[in-house]
This record gives structure tokens, C-alpha cells and sequence, in this order.
């Protein structure tokens, strides 16, 4: 029974080693995540670029709607 036990402990160990023990490749790096910032960064830019005739040209009708509400109102 003590031999089995004792097996047993050093499975047990073994296994945690190798679960809890430092690899070379374990999660992303600062590399890694400035890589994926300036990625995200450099789309979301494109896409306002992409769209900035759009917005441009909603935002001054938008703009335009309002003024000419806010000079026809009655008093």
C-alpha cells in the first residue's frame, strides 16, 4: 500500500511540473501586443479615412437641418 502511495505522490508530482513549470512559449509578448495594437490602430484609421466624405457630408446636413429648424422656429 505504501509503494502505491508513494506512485501515486510521484505522478502527482511529475504531472504539476509539468503543468506549473515555466515554458519558453507561454502567452503573447510585449512584441506581440504592440504588433496587434498598431494593427488595430492603423485600421480603425483607414476606415475614418475611408468614410470621412461621408461623415462630412452628413454631419453638414445634420448641421444644416438644425440651423434651419432653430431660425424658423415661431416665438
Amino acid at each position: 500500500m505504501k509503494n502505491r502511495v508513494l506512485y501515486t505522490e510521484a505522478r502527482l508530482a511529475s504531472w504539476m511540473q509539468r503543468q506549473f513549470s515555466p515554458r519558453d512559449e507561454v502567452g503573447a509578448s510585449l512584441v506581440e501586443y504592440v504588433l496587434l495594437v498598431t494593427l488595430i490602430a492603423v485600421a480603425a484609421i483607414g476606415a475614418l479615412v475611408a468614410l470621412s466624405g461621408s461623415l462630412n457630408s452628413t454631419i453638414n446636413k445634420v448641421t444644416g437641418d438644425i440651423n434651419s429648424i432653430t431660425t424658423t422656429t415661431v416665438p
